[in-house]
């Protein structure tokens, strides 16, 4: 099973992954990752793997389980004050040094101590458990050699400057948080539940499907609804990033997080909490963090030999650089200066905490998640976003995904001796059991008991009604069967009837063209996507005209399930293929894609879950959106990277030159992550 664990005091990347690799060695536990960011682990494992991970996780360093969600909520300013108090006392230090000498020792000491204990004694508890290499490690080895080379002030200067690089850190890494939890503001507390002239408060998980609410003024929607009042006016903006308010007519479907801004209004419960809107939402954010990107699974990697590799060099340089400086300097073999080579390798271990790298890029894909959710666009994944920025070929279904998907009636033809109610009645029968869109035209007819239903893959429904076995669907299914009937042209789709082999009729059912679907395509093309594909299990003629009437003019019609797969998998054979679709035959190929986008509002909870991205709002300029952010991101990552390793190299051989101080090497460091961080917030704002 999966599992989202809540986490609190994991104070750093590279902890992070070691916590991670730990949980891993854990034989019940298949998959984990611990993410940093959203202070979470995510693990796929048997009950009894879960609770060794939440024992493992509770004995690492000062990480505990959140049990209480109000524990996350909760800030000590105790580093700001022990900062503060560090730095008076260095300052008293810096006096005191010029006039009494052994009193300025004394007060650096104490100054140390007051800021360095928690590094100090993380240090220690680390290395007994044999993890040693990490920036504790790094920060402790770089002070207390200070120490030892009687560079007091630089030792305290080394803690200080750490110390307040990893507030500055947290207070960063927070601001992300924070945006994040504007997100979990969308859902709501409480609900209104409507029990004849009774108000019930209640919590949105206790509502249940059919259950009539109220929604008074300036109140978000519990869950996704169905508008009873005759109007309402609701403001979306968190939901989809549109400002403009979004008008409801009775009878029209409200999604959860919106806000009512023209009156109280009455709503009839279409999804249960975990199902709705608000709910995707917060679970798919939470689980972002779970699927890296590439960049981010190379980091990992990177920071866990990275670190033991430098430590390495750095005693090299102790070892191997005083009798070569000997050899040069004098043309004999002695240690010459050992203690500025010290020094110089001190500074080489303190520039090279991979601090930067393993903050800012993570990070950098956390904030375009949460840039495409205030879009209205969700994302499973930072892997997902890469795939979309890369891909240069789009396919897309057409029923409910380019088209509305809002099927009405347009003609109904009966044959001789039928009458058209009987011709309606005996669809809306075998309909009433359909997932497909197609089917709402037919809510509000008299319905007649079915038996023995099945659903022929791409064809239609057969089922039996009074005895007789009746086929609903197209032209190719009542062929298959040999009834004898003449085909219609037409642009709307057309229902075929037969019963016991006899033809009955037929009926017309038009789709409208969504408003924002050419707009999608064209916006695509300038974004560079060069090749976009219609694969349909619709007619040739009418998925033609769909295809001519947006600028898509690749089309394959006529596929079954199977066949639509076929062609999915032979596209993606020739680049990264973006799938959007909406309907529960569309699973099969979103699993395929190499990124699968689904309809969030219309479409099945099959092909949600199938789905890679999730479009909350049906609206496709959220594909716009997405792409334009996923390629932002991913050139802010890469910024980061070569910036974060620039300067590494930079200042790593400065300090082994012995031109950078080991105080200057603390702040460059700090810095570099510092202004790594801050780019990666530019994902935000895409």
């Amino acid at each position: 099973m999966k599992k989202v664990i809540k986490i609190k005091n994991l104070h750093c990347a590279g902890c992070a992954l070691e916590l991670e690799d730990e949980i891993r060695e854990i034989k019940e536990v298949e998959e984990v990752t611990v993410d940093f960011v959203t202070q979470t682990i995510t693990l796929t494992a048997s009950d009894d793997g879960i609770k060794k991970a939440i024992k493992k996780a509770n004995k690492f360093e000062n990480v505990r389980v959140v049990e209480d969600e109000t524990e996350t909520k909760k800030t000590g300013v105790k580093p700001i004050i022990l900062i503060s108090v560090a730095f008076l006392l260095f300052i008293i230090g810096l006096v005191l040094s010029n006039t009494v000498k052994v009193a300025s020792v004394i007060v650096y000491m104490v100054a140390y101590l007051t800021v360095g204990y928690p590094v100090l004694i993380s240090t220690a508890k680390n290395v007994i458990k044999g993890r040693v290499f990490d920036e504790n490690f790094l920060m402790t080895i770089a002070s207390v050699g200070a120490f030892c080379l009687g560079e007091f002030s630089e030792g305290v200067l080394v803690m200080l400057l750490y110390q307040t690089g990893e507030w500055l850190q947290a207070l960063a890494v927070g601001s992300s948080r924070k945006s994040i939890g504007e997100l979990m503001a969308l859902k709501s507390d409480k609900a209104y539940l409507i029990q004849g002239d009774d108000l019930l408060e209640i919590t949105p998980e206790e509502l249940k499907i059919g259950d009539r609410i109220l929604v008074k003024t300036g109140e978000k929607l519990p869950v996704d609804g169905k508008l009873l009042s005759k109007e309402g006016t609701f403001d979306v903006k968190s939901l989809t990033g549109e400002s403009e308010p979004k008008y409801a007519s009775k009878g029209e479907e409200v999604l959860s997080g919106a806000i009512s801004i023209a009156g109280a209004v009455e709503v009839e419960v279409v999804r249960l909490y975990q199902d709705s809107a608000v709910g995707k939402i917060l679970e798919l954010v939470e689980n972002a963090g779970s699927k890296r990107a590439k960049p981010e699974k190379f980091i990992s990697k990177f920071a866990k030999y990275y670190t033991p590799i430098v430590c390495g060099l750095a005693l090299l340089t102790i070892v191997l650089a005083p009798p070569i400086a000997g050899l040069i300097a004098e043309n004999r073999f002695f240690y010459k200066d050992l203690g500025r080579w010290v020094r110089s390798a001190l500074t080489f271990l303190v520039i090279s905490c991979p601090c930067a790298l393993v903050i800012s890029v993570p990070l950098t894909y956390f904030s375009g998640i949460g840039a495409c959710a205030k879009k209205g666009v969700l994302v499973k994944g930072a892997t997902y976003l890469d795939t979309l920025a890369n891909a240069n070929i789009f396919a897309f279904d057409k029923t409910g995904t380019l088209t509305e998907g809002d099927f009405k009636i347009v003609s109904v033809q009966p044959a001789e001796n039928v009458t058209e109610k009987e011709l309606l009645e005996m669809v809306a029968s075998v309909e009433i059991n359909s997932n497909h869109p197609l089917a709402k035209a037919f809510d509000g007819f008299e319905k007649r008991k079915t038996e023995r239903l099945e659903e022929v893959a791409g064809l239609g429904l057969t089922a039996e009604i009074d005895g007789k076995t009746l086929l609903v669907g197209s032209a190719k299914l009542l062929k298959e069967k040999k009834i004898d009937f003449i085909e219609q042209e037409s642009v709307n789709t057309v229902v075929y009837v037969a019963r016991n082999g006899e033809y009955l009729g037929l009926i017309e059912v038009g789709d409208k063209l969504r408003s924002e679907a050419k707009e999608t395509i064209d916006k695509l093309k300038e974004q560079g996507v060069e090749r976009f594909v219609l694969l349909t299990g619709d007619r040739e003629e009418r998925a033609r005209k769909t295809a001519n009437e947006v600028g898509v003019y690749e089309i394959n019609a006529n596929l079954l399930p199977q066949e639509k797969l076929e062609k999915a998998e032979e596209l993606k054979s020739q680049g990264a293929l973006v799938y959007v679709g909406d309907g529960i035959n569309d699973a099969p190929v979103m699993k395929s894609a190499d990124c699968a986008v689904s309809m969030g509002k219309l479409g099945s909870a099959a092909a949600v879950e199938a789905s890679d991205l999730v479009l909350i709002s049906d609206n496709l300029k959220g594909l716009v959106w997405g792409k334009k952010i996923a390629k932002r991101t991913q050139k802010i990552v890469f910024e980061n990277i070569v910036f974060s390793v620039a300067m590494k190299v930079l200042f790593m051989a400065l300090g082994l030159f012995g031109v950078l101080p080991l105080s200057l090497a603390v702040f460059a460091d700090v810095g570099v992550m510092l202004l790594a961080v801050l780019n990666s917030f530019r994902a935000k704002f895409s």
